[in-house]
């Protein structure tokens, strides 16, 4: 008796722990879900947090709502001008839409990548056929893929239910043909506007050569002309120093003008010079010595 009553209460434990972990569940927060019954979807967009539901005739489909990475195999694209271009990306996803999710892949991620990667090579081949290889190679990656996201966001919260979060090139690769023709062109130009600087260059040395030529030319101007009225005036002073001495001595002044004018004569190897005795130079010599000199 005391058996057949352990073996019930131990029965009755046991059915309510089963009913208990097949009516409730939980919804971890990076996670939402759908309740199902009999396959049709019954409630949408669960949150969160501790849920209960009925045994055997409903079931519960949870969706992973982190930001997922799809990373696609390089794609070859042509460019406005048919020039091809190799472009490696990859794309980010989130699913914001469980119901829809569920409705358009049945909750498998994989589904899901094999709807998304299409959509992803028509937009990017797409946006690369508006484009010349001039463009491309000129504007930056993330402006270049703004477009394409946007579009392909809005396209696939309609048909998926998940978010388009970002459309990223890695990498953006030419053929070998037309890395050349690149390479060339993008040569030409460097050396264009090489020889555009340096033409504004040159014509800017000579502007400035020009402007110190004409500096110099103005200061040796003014240099020469200060230097000749320092000269002007050191001569007047020397001729009034000299006038003031010859007037206080006329005799004597006019004598070493003599002498001088002898020694000037006289500089050059070979110079004779021819006297009278009785010329005015020997009379002065032989005129006696005033008297107190």
């Amino acid at each position: 008796m005391i058996n057949n009553r352990s073996l019930l209460i131990v029965g009755g434990i046991a059915a309510v722990a089963w009913l208990a972990s097949s009516s409730l569940y939980v919804v971890d927060e990076t996670e939402r879900a759908v309740k199902l019954r009999f396959g049709e979807i019954i409630e949408e967009n669960i949150q969160p947090g501790l849920h209960a539901k009925i045994p055997i005739t409903q079931t519960i489909r949870k969706f992973d709502t982190r930001v997922l990475t799809l990373d696609t195999d390089p794609s070859r694209y042509l460019t406005l001008e048919q020039k091809a271009v190799i472009v490696d990306s990859y794309v980010q996803w989130q699913v914001v839409n469980p119901t829809r999710y569920y409705e358009a892949t049945a909750g498998d991620e994989l589904m899901a990548i094999r709807l998304i990667q299409p959509r992803v090579d028509e937009s990017l081949r797409n946006e690369f056929g508006r484009l010349n290889l001039q463009q491309i190679i000129a504007e930056r990656r993330d402006d270049l893929m703004t477009g394409p996201a946007n579009d392909l966001d809005a396209l696939m919260r309609e048909e998926l239910g998940v978010a388009i979060r970002d459309i990223r090139v890695k990498r953006i690769d030419l053929p070998e043909d037309v890395s050349a023709a690149v390479y060339d062109r993008m040569r030409s130009e460097r050396e264009r506007q090489a020889s555009e600087w340096r033409a504004r260059g040159q014509e800017e040395a000579e502007r400035i050569r020009a402007n110190a030529d004409r500096r110099r030319l103005v200061l040796l101007a003014q240099a020469q002309a200060r230097s000749e009225t320092l000269r002007g005036e050191g001569d007047a002073e020397a001729a009034a120093i000299f006038s003031d001495a010859y007037g206080k001595d006329e005799e004597f002044f006019s004598f070493w003008r003599s002498l001088d004018a002898y020694r000037q004569s006289f500089e050059g190897d070979g110079n004779m010079l021819v006297l009278d005795p009785s010329s005015e130079f020997f009379q002065y010599l032989k005129s006696p010595t005033p008297t107190g000199q």
